[in-house]
């Protein structure tokens, strides 16, 4: 017999406009206290919000885990390169807040950024880790993504040089097109 069971929901969904403080306040706290990011100033509410717009401008997912109201986590999608010889590429980007890391929320927002990148008819995803990282690097590796790049000091934060690598994914299943004729 189990006693007091509280069982919390957490819910995954499309981000609002709303959201933007609390998805600033998640990365300012990356900004500040690591190099996960090579971001040095804080973003505002504004500059947030004008992110996440740009995302949604361009017809990809950009996902907020929230428990009670609370956002926890998000995960978007962005271009990989202007060029429209990439447009069925992207880049994946995964933040949690502090207090959410190692509960499974990061899989979660994964999960369902990757099916929503199937489901649009992506065909190769790829993230950019600050190294080192190993929680992100297990994350990407959970999900089959492999490391296809390691570029050696090429940014710098905290009076430290730091290496990047990049991990990809190609998502099953694409159909598109891509003779002569799709341009």
């Amino acid at each position: 017999m189990v006693d007091n069971v509280v069982v919390t929901q957490i819910r995954l969904r499309p981000v609002a406009e709303s959201d933007a403080a609390a998805i600033a306040l998640i990365y300012n706290h990356y900004i500040e206290h690591s190099t996960v990011t090579f971001e040095q100033s804080c973003l505002t509410d504004n500059e947030m919000l004008q992110r996440i717009q740009l995302i949604r401008q361009a017809a990809l997912p950009f996902l907020v885990l929230e428990q009670q109201g609370v956002v926890l986590g998000y995960a978007y999608a962005s271009p990989w390169r202007a060029r429209i010889g990439y447009r069925y590429s992207v880049e994946s980007s995964v933040y949690l807040s502090p207090d959410s890391a190692g509960l499974g929320y990061g899989s979660l927002l994964m999960q369902q950024l990757l099916l929503q990148l199937t489901q649009a008819g992506y065909h190769a995803v790829m993230a950019g880790i600050a190294l080192p990282n190993d929680a992100s690097v297990a994350l990407h590796e959970k999900f089959g993504m492999t490391k296809v790049a390691h570029f050696y000091q090429v940014g710098t934060k905290f009076g430290q040089w730091l290496d990047v690598g990049y991990w990809q994914l190609l998502l099953p299943n694409h159909k598109q097109d891509v003779g002569q004729h799709a341009e």
